[in-house]
């Protein structure tokens, strides 16, 4: 055993499709190209959209493609109390601020160039309740964000894409760490889980990589270490966009695990496999040690 600890990270909201069963497979992959642990973490800090019931069925999906995790899956609505005590150790600290900008707002923000904000991209927050709530005292405090004015941009080097660079403060400004609702943000959770779940490498869609450098930034501040980043190729939808629930992702049949697992060794460049499933994850672990490895460089 190795001293890697790769994680797969599904958020229940629906059942795996073609792209969440990508990741898993890439991630569980190059776990076991390192002969190292595989972990699941249930991503159901959002309790409104998530349930149990979807939750329990991506653990039976991802048992019957043969992806089961080396210890108890981590549930992240249990883990509550380890996210408030690390907010508030931010907020203690001045680095942590309540704000009462409504979403509304923001977007009235942006609308006077709203030509000039590719779709889906972020309201960058300039820090309006930075130095207290707009709406003084008597106004109730909405979310909490995190204070980027004093970051430099943040540098680090992904085992695909190379090396990167984004200057938080100016491209996202002071993003949230717990929301209106009372739900903690993803980016907090995700930080703290893979310190707690003593995560190594990170293995996930290339979509997330925006995510990276915030939570570099909440690792450095809240001192935890910092995985190896490898972001994927997409599956991408009809509309050449992201495979997604929302995109007409349809579930994977794990009925027929082989079949769904090719279409994503497909994408992962990864040769076709026939015959037992057990065979064709060995093979492809083989395979990925020849393909992605190469691009695996261990911290000093």
């Amino acid at each position: 055993m190795t001293g890697y600890r790769g994680r797969f990270a599904p958020s229940p909201t629906g059942p795996l499709h073609a792209g969440s069963m990508l990741a898993a497979l890439a991630s569980w992959l190059d776990a076991r190209a390192h002969e190292g642990q595989w972990l699941v973490r249930i991503e159901d800090v959002d309790r409104q959209r998530c349930s149990p019931e979807l939750a329990h069925l991506i653990l039976q999906q991802l048992r019957d493609c043969g992806l089961q995790s080396d210890l108890p899956p981590l549930w992240q609505s249990g883990r509550s109390e380890a996210y408030q005590q690390s907010l508030d150790q931010l907020a203690a600290r001045g680095i942590a601020y309540p704000c009462c900008c409504t979403r509304r707002e923001l977007e009235a923000a942006h609308n006077d160039n709203p030509m000039q904000r590719p779709r889906h991209a972020e309201l960058i927050y300039r820090g309006t309740c930075r130095n207290g709530l707009k709406g003084g005292i008597s106004k109730k405090s909405l979310a909490w964000r995190v204070r980027t004015d004093a970051c430099k941009p943040i540098q680090w080097s992904d085992r695909r894409l190379g090396a990167q660079e984004q200057d938080v403060q100016r491209e996202v400004g002071d993003f949230v760490l717990k929301r209106a609702d009372g739900c903690y943000s993803y980016q907090l959770a995700v930080v703290l889980d893979d310190a707690a779940q003593g995560i190594t490498d990170v293995v996930r869609g290339e979509d997330l990589s925006n995510n990276t450098a915030r939570q570099i930034l909440l690792q450095r501040q809240l001192k935890l270490p910092t995985p190896r980043y490898l972001h994927t190729p997409l599956v991408l939808g009809a509309n050449q966009e992201k495979l997604s629930k929302q995109n007409g992702a349809l579930a994977i049949d794990s009925t027929q695990p082989l079949a769904a697992l090719n279409q994503a060794a497909l994408v992962l460049g990864l040769p076709p496999q026939q015959g037992k499933l057990a065979d064709a994850l060995n093979s492809w672990v083989g395979a990925w040690r020849t393909l992605w490895l190469p691009l695996y460089n261990p911290a000093p």
